[in-house]
């Protein structure tokens, strides 16, 4: 191997977040994992195959099944320095404890003038389309990302995941991570052919805060994150061929919120449309938006589109899961109604 050589494995999204975790509970014992099925069963999403069996019992920590008591936990560990990574399992779970969250784990930096660190990562799968209900479908990065004092990264691809986990890991700051069901490559979920790609071996750093400018185009601009990526790039791909051009811009985070990403690509396409499976309503599809009228209006050559869950709870039948959801055809409306084809 040459040293311009990198070596890597193809791996899902899931084995790509094990390894960042793995790579650095490794590097630095400092690092502890914990929450409900994390430790034999690996985690429901396999977040944490194979680690119990390395690394023991002290190190990944299999809890009861009380929210507040194991995040409690986590952020007196990180504020006595420790790095511990903390499952919520579903963000649905926020309501049981959201004290703990936002009330100690974002606020204790700031109520200390910064003295007090909580280097920790609170994760937590997220999305639908799998028919799992109104209390295990949500996505609610919105709601988190509106409440100051945590970092908020969404991955996408595998690439993505193992570079975010290692810098939410090695962050002094609290991050929530959190990963759709959707893009974890998992063998009994929906197949998803960018759930699997090539990944480094070694670890690396994906920057907290910059987005990825998943495809280049030059007639609108789509800002979206998450599963929703993958949606936007198969419309832009069966878009091109007749002649419509679709700039696809994966955010990767929700905080820090690359505003210089998203106006550089609306200054050249002049339009914009906002895909977002969380809720339409005070979330990230308006922050988007707003970047544009608060910066520069005239960019607009159009009216921004925003295509995202409407405010209704997700439902379990899965007809009408799938009408709420921002599908393929809803997407593709709405670049069409934004180019005016």
């Amino acid at each position: 191997m040459t040293i311009t050589e990198v070596r890597s494995e193809r791996l899902t999204t899931s084995k790509a977040m094990v390894q960042a975790i793995d790579l650095e509970m490794e590097r630095d014992e400092r690092v502890i994992y914990l929450g409900e099925d994390v430790g034999m069963y690996g985690g429901i999403f396999s977040s944490t195959t194979g680690l119990l069996d390395k690394y023991g019992p002290s190190r990944v920590l299999d809890t009861p099944i009380s929210e507040s008591a194991f995040i409690g936990l986590a952020i007196g560990a990180a504020t006595e320095g420790m790095r511990p990574i903390a499952e919520l399992m579903f963000s649905d779970f926020m309501g049981v404890c959201l004290d703990q969250i936002y009330n100690h784990m974002a606020k204790i930096g700031f109520e200390s003038g910064g003295n007090v660190k909580v280097p920790m990562v609170l994760t937590m799968a997220v999305g639908g389309g799998y028919s799992d209900g109104a209390q295990h479908s949500q996505c609610l990065w919105g709601t988190f990302a509106h409440l100051p004092g945590m970092k908020i990264v969404v991955p996408s691809n595998p690439y993505d995941a193992k570079g975010l986990m290692t810098a939410a890991i090695r962050d002094d700051n609290p991050v929530v991570y959190m990963f759709h069901k959707g893009v974890m490559g998992l063998p009994w979920m929906a197949k998803n052919p960018r759930s699997i790609a090539d990944v480094p071996a070694e670890a690396y750093e994906v920057p907290i805060g910059t987005a990825n400018l998943a495809r280049e185009g030059t007639d609108v601009t789509v800002v979206t994150i998450s599963l929703s990526v993958h949606h936007c790039l198969d419309v832009a791909e069966a878009l091109a061929p007749q002649g419509i051009s679709v700039e696809v811009i994966d955010l990767r985070s929700l905080v820090p919120l690359d505003r210089h990403a998203i106006l550089q690509s609306v200054a050249k396409t002049g339009r914009l449309v906002v895909v977002d499976e969380d809720y339409l309503s005070f979330g990230m599809s308006g922050e988007v938006a707003a970047t544009i009228t608060d910066a520069d209006p005239s960019l607009l050559k159009a009216p921004v589109v925003r295509v995202g869950n409407p405010d209704v709870p997700v439902p379990y039948a899965h007809a009408l899961e799938y009408a709420i959801l921002p599908r393929p055809d809803r997407i593709e409306a709405a670049i069409r109604m934004v180019v005016g084809a």
